[in-house]
């Protein structure tokens, strides 16, 4: 519906906007977020396409430039003759129409055309509130109070590290825990997301919990100190140039007249110029099992299908995972094929069964990880879960023309 209307959380006209520059995860093989990559690549995803072609480097995360990355699938999108693109708010859909419907409204789903997809699915959607980290300018930054590393990596590194001591960590708590934060309606009930927690919410539950989190210092060494600081800020890149830096892990409810009171506390920021402030939203999903099938089809209508976040799945590789599943049925159920169904033995598989299981009566948003595998210390089998990985995707190219 871009650019005639926007969610709370977009700004740019063009498609395939992300609002942070790590959100793409590692890509690693042994990590499952990598599996997963390695998985969509060979179904030709053109949201990685976009990703590799826009990389900036970030230690063992895929790190993007967002503003490349967007116009990238933006220009692949509006130059496919096959593509005609409507920029107009979608308030019905024809759940009657005999040719595949994709549902891929994203977590900021507008209300009317939740409200249409509740009364065909017959149960209300669920929501959870995921937030925004700030970005600030690196020449705002004050570089004597800062020090280059990557965790556990020697010489300079990809991210920024902001050290505290433990007076300034405190200080910061408790400024943090006194600020001013957004207020909710009465009728909202914010249930966050546990791997996208506010920085406010994770230091109400006790004055070390971010010094564990996102403040961790572990695997750093203070060339100043020659010792691991108390607590650390990291800022990742926000674009190539490095003019831009994202606060890691520091999503935030604060109002914006507190955060730049708070986050100055913190010696590297002190007078730090603020790009975007930190911001919160409300993201809508369905609870999807005993309504969507593990082939993304809706029980009810097997020309329905649904993708993206709106399916369950937390993150947008895992979104943009989905896109590459609904997208391979739909055109199956087009030709009168029977639509494929992932092996657990895959990442994209797991997730489906993740999503569609029917013993699960209420589901919470799930990022890939080794444990959905079902495998006995999955980290020490790392070797085995990447075999079947591959097998399982292999065999579904070699039998199947998908494309």
């Amino acid at each position: 519906m871009k650019p005639k209307k926007f969610t709370p959380a977009h700004k740019s006209s063009n498609l395939a906007e992300l609002v942070c520059s790590n959100s793409l995860k590692s890509d690693s093989i042994d990590k499952a977020a990598g599996i997963l990559k390695s998985e969509m690549i060979k179904l030709k995803s053109l949201v990685l396409e976009a990703a590799y072609k826009n990389k900036v480097s970030a230690g063992g995360a895929l790190a993007v430039d967002r503003e490349k990355f967007s116009q990238y699938i933006t220009n692949k999108i509006y130059n496919n003759d096959y593509i005609e693109v409507i920029n107009e708010e979608a308030t019905e859909i024809n759940f009657k129409n005999t040719n595949p419907i994709i549902i891929a409204t994203g977590p900021m789903t507008s209300n009317s055309l939740a409200e249409e997809i509740e009364n065909f699915i017959g149960m209300k959607s669920l929501a959870f509130y995921d937030s925004i980290s700030p970005i600030v300018l690196y020449d705002s930054l004050d570089r004597s109070q800062f020090f280059r590393a990557s965790r556990y990596e020697d010489g300079v590194g990809d991210y920024i590290n902001c050290p505290l001591t433990k007076v300034e960590y405190v200080n910061f708590i408790e400024s943090l825990n006194s600020a001013e934060k957004i207020d909710f309606h009465k009728f909202e009930n914010p249930n966050y997301f546990e791997g996208c927690l506010p920085i406010e919410e994770m230091a109400s539950r006790g004055l070390d919990t971010l010094r564990f989190g996102p403040m961790k210092p572990v695997g750093l060494t203070d060339p100043k100190t020659a010792r691991r600081p108390y607590a650390v800020l990291q800022l990742r890149k926000e674009n190539e140039a490095e003019t831009m830096w994202n606060l890691v892990g520091f999503q935030t409810k604060m109002k914006i007249g507190d955060q730049k009171k708070v986050f100055s506390i913190i010696p590297a920021l002190k007078n730090a110029e603020f790009l975007r402030f930190g911001s919160i939203h409300r993201n809508t999903y369905i609870n999807s099992p005993g309504k969507i099938k593990n082939t993304l089809q809706s029980e009810s209508n097997k020309m329905v299908f649904f993708a993206g976040q709106i399916t369950g799945v937390e993150g947008y590789t895992e979104s943009a995972a989905m896109g590459i599943v609904a997208g391979i049925n739909a055109g199956r159920a087009f030709n009168k094929k029977t639509p494929y169904s992932f092996t657990k033995f895959s990442a994209l598989g797991i997730l489906l069964d993740y999503i569609s299981n029917a013993n699960s009566k209420e589901l919470q948003p799930m990022n890939i990880n080794l444990g959905l595998f079902g495998i006995e210390k999955p980290k020490k089998n790392i070797q085995i879960i990447q075999n079947n990985s591959k097998k399982a995707i292999d065999d579904f190219i070699n039998s199947e023309k998908y494309v």
